[in-house]
């Protein structure tokens, strides 16, 4: 079988949430079935890491699609051309973005759909893209993949897609995240906090991550503590949206982007996780953290627990005090902190790379 697969989002020393997604998925499914051929189609020159067996042809599409007007001409032109030259039997989307002028058999991922309930988030161009696009891949998908049982029905309810459309495949966390030793722990916190004990926000730096109520919580937490934490914000700007979030001072350091590794060693020395969206349609770094057993605060909305189940103390997202108040449960409280910990150790046993990538080789052969 001939298997096409949008592997845009493959970017050396960038990858985020659906580059990371790809990366985990195509690589099992390269190595688990030799006996099948796999096109990667690239936007733009690609790291030969990412070329994961003799059975990937890869190939370079232009434009490089990063701008709605080029999503249009890659996906419609390029990627049709392409499916029709190589003779692909399917195509696999990871962030979900199709043809529209191809027969081929399709499988797109719709994470989730932020931009239909939160649009201001975003801005114009892309926003009007997604809005008048999406609703056209789900329709025009043979199946689609989404990451949580919340975004099914989300997606089911604003595109009346009918359920069995949709399979439910989980994300997971890297075998990277995992129990840090107390050299590693006290390595990290001489390197990003002089020393200091911290909380951990993971992710990219965007509005609906929240990370204003989020700075704002863990001030009035400093006012009411005498305490050294610290807050690290490890992650990049999605888009600029004119706040200040992203504003440095002794209390809140940005780290911006790490690679894997460093990453891994920060989740696993962090005293807690700090996930407070307002909108997710998974949350990877809860898993990575609960992988890591590293107590999560999260917010309560949306698809967040689902994912953490009982292993989390959980916060509005839209209420600071809120937020603060967490904080201080997870802070201060050794025996709420232990017993979160192996909650989530436990939890994070739910989620499994090498189970979803089985998910979707069902559907590919479907």
């Amino acid at each position: 079988m001939r298997i096409g697969i949008n592997t845009r989002f493959l970017l050396a020393n960038k990858m985020e949430g659906f580059g990371w997604f790809t990366y985990e998925i195509t690589k099992r499914l390269v190595l688990n079935h030799p006996e099948h051929t796999f096109y990667f189609f690239f936007d733009r020159p690609f790291d030969a890491k990412f070329i994961f067996a003799d059975n990937v042809v890869p190939i370079v599409l232009s434009p490089q699609a990063r701008h709605p007007i080029l999503f249009r001409i890659w996906f419609n032109y390029s990627i049709t051309k392409a499916l029709k030259k190589y003779q692909i039997d399917v195509f696999f989307s990871p962030d979900g973005y199709l043809s529209l002028r191809t027969d081929v058999r399709q499988i797109g991922v719709i994470h989730d759909l932020n931009f239909e309930h939160f649009p201001e988030d975003i801005p114009s161009a892309p926003r009007k893209y997604l809005k008048k696009y999406f609703p056209l891949f789900a329709k025009k998908a043979d199946k689609i993949v989404t990451v949580s049982h919340y975004s099914k029905q989300d997606i089911v309810e604003k595109y009346h897609v009918e359920e069995e459309k949709i399979e439910v495949v989980y994300n997971a966390a890297s075998p990277y995240f995992k129990v840090q030793t107390g050299e590693v722990i006290e390595k990290v916190k001489q390197q990003f906090t002089g020393g200091a004990p911290f909380l951990v926000y993971v992710g990219a730096i965007h509005p609906r991550k929240n990370i204003d109520r989020l700075v704002k919580a863990f001030q009035l937490f400093k006012q009411e503590n005498k305490s050294e934490l610290k807050l690290l914000v490890v992650g990049e700007k999605l888009w600029s949206n004119g706040k200040d979030a992203d504003k440095e001072d002794e209390e809140v350091l940005f780290t911006g982007h790490v690679n894997i590794v460093v990453l891994a060693e920060i989740v696993g020395a962090a005293q807690a996780l700090c996930l407070v969206s307002y909108f997710e349609g998974f949350g990877i770094p809860l898993v990575e953290a609960m992988q890591s057993g590293v107590p999560v605060l999260s917010g309560n909305l949306t698809s967040l627990p689902e994912v953490c189940g009982e292993a989390a103390v959980y916060v509005d997202p839209f209420d600071v005090e809120s937020i603060k108040d967490g904080m201080d449960r997870i802070v201060n409280d050794a025996d709420l902190r232990d017993k979160n910990k192996i909650l989530g150790l436990q939890q994070a046993q739910k989620f499994n790379w090498d189970t979803s990538a089985e998910q979707i080789w069902s559907m590919l052969i479907g």
